[in-house]
């Protein structure tokens, strides 16, 4: 639910920038925009959420974190207002557009804030009405840089008339855990300055995409179905466990075997033997990988449900939202500014996997994700993604998770039908690009050969990212 024009009337009423001074911008993400505004010894910060079915402008009391990467918008806006003066601050007519004029030295510029749900946006000018820049380019609305915006003030009615038009009387509605969204006819029921941080908190709460219900929902979404893979991984462990555990069983078989020999077809009675004690052998040392498996997902486990616990009980919805954001970038690879990590992301215990799965991937990975210690691995003449393996200061890659990258690779190939393939790997720095994209030669590489493990990729399936 967005602002109504008489709401943010009253939000102007109370905040009084007229002869402010513009002491910082930035831009949290793609949604908002902040201005830190100073009058009086007295710093607001004011923030502007353009949030389908949820944008609005206020003063806000929560800390408004930046974005790892400066945005392009919020460097503008700190470019040319920061350390201007607000001489006007007012909505034109009941339009829901608030216009800010800021002169800094012999330049006004005019901010315009448009809190329409599903075409909202802000536009910088000059005094000529020329755009200089916009939050949001939109070419169909001629809201591009070097065109002309200057919407035009439409008269005010009288307070409880209609709107022109729609015959809908807007009112201050309280927002209130109880009573959100209701009307009141008397007009404003708070008291003096207090409408902004009932704003403030019922937005925090309730605004939309940017609100604490959708972003703890969309934590439980993403990191339930996390936990649901990892532990349903863990279950399966456990059954390979208790499989194993009954390896002194085949011991006492063997054990029995050769206690009666002599007794049959002594040859055959050692051959059988010995096929018991090659599984008691290799069930020993099933066991201690498998339990080692098991450590490292309950240690995944224990830390994807520390982070959702953290997640929900942060209160800051934009501190949350960038948490969320920054998280997506590791695993899923995020969206916005960040540069994008394509492909797919495993990780086992402190070891990260990366997948590329075709020449542009490939390509984006080498160029800008991985660096030269770490570990690439391909299926020798075939077509197939490549897989990579970061590398650990002061550590050699354990064979366990070669085979694991090597698995990855034959699954990402045309040879997942043969069920094996011969690989080489070595490390990025000994790769050659060549002129095709996501081609490489190597050199100094090793072969590798794997023959499909479903249980591994099964494990693997639980680890990714």
């Amino acid at each position: 639910m967005s602002l109504n024009w008489k709401e943010i009337n009253l939000i102007l009423s109370e905040l009084d920038l007229e002869g402010a001074q513009i002491q910082k911008a930035f831009q949290p993400n793609y949604e908002a925009l902040a201005l830190v505004v100073y009058k009086k010894g007295v710093a607001r910060t004011l923030l502007f959420v353009l949030t389908s079915g949820g944008c609005r402008f206020h003063e806000t009391f929560r800390a408004v974190p930046k974005a790892d990467k400066p945005l392009r918008f919020g460097e503008f806006c700190k470019s040319r207002l920061v350390n201007g003066w607000i001489e006007e601050a007012s909505q034109i007519g009941e339009d829901r557009i608030v216009r800010l004029v800021v002169k800094r030295g012999d330049f006004r510029y005019r901010f315009y804030a448009r809190l329409w749900s599903g075409a909202a946006n802000v536009i910088v000018t000059g005094e000529d009405g020329v755009i200089l820049d916009a939050m949001r380019r939109l070419p169909k609305r001629g809201e591009v840089t070097g065109s002309h915006y200057a919407p035009q003030t439409i008269p005010s009615h009288q307070a409880g008339a209609p709107h022109a038009g729609t015959g809908k009387v807007y009112m201050v509605r309280e927002y209130s855990a109880a009573q959100a969204g209701e009307a009141h006819s008397a007009g404003s029921v708070y008291p003096a300055g207090a409408f902004n941080a009932a704003i403030d908190a019922e937005y925090a709460e309730h605004g939309k995409e940017l609100s604490l219900d959708a972003l703890h929902e969309k934590a439980e979404k993403v990191y339930g179905a996390r936990i649901v893979r990892i532990a349903a991984s863990l279950e399966k462990l456990r059954e390979k466990e208790a499989a194993f555990a009954k390896a002194d069983e085949l011991r006492g078989k063997g054990e029995a075997v050769m206690a009666g020999l002599g007794e049959g077809n002594v040859k055959a009675d050692i051959a059988l033997a010995e096929t018991y004690f090659e599984k008691y052998k290799k069930a020993k040392s099933g066991i201690v990988r498998v339990r080692e498996e098991i450590a490292e997902g309950e240690h995944v486990l224990a830390g994807t449900e520390a982070k959702l616990r953290e997640l929900l009980a942060e209160t800051n919805p934009l501190r949350l939202a960038k948490l969320l954001k920054t998280e997506s970038g590791s695993s899923k690879q995020g969206q916005g500014g960040d540069k994008k990590r394509p492909g797919l992301s495993f990780m086992r215990g402190k070891w990260l996997f990366i997948v590329g799965r075709d020449a542009k991937e490939n390509d984006e990975l080498l160029r800008r994700h991985v660096k030269g210690a770490d570990f690439w691995l391909h299926v020798r003449d075939i077509p197939g993604g490549y897989v990579f393996v970061k590398a650990q200061r002061g550590k050699s890659i354990p064979l366990d998770i070669l085979l694991d990258a090597g698995n990855l690779a034959v699954f990402y190939s045309k040879a997942r039908n043969n069920g094996k393939a011969d690989l080489f790997y070595t490390q990025v720095k000994y790769l050659r690009r060549t002129k095709t994209r996501g081609l490489v030669i190597p050199t100094q590489e090793k072969n590798l050969s794997i023959t499909l493990d479903k249980k591994r990729l099964k494990v693997l399936e639980g680890c990714r990212i």
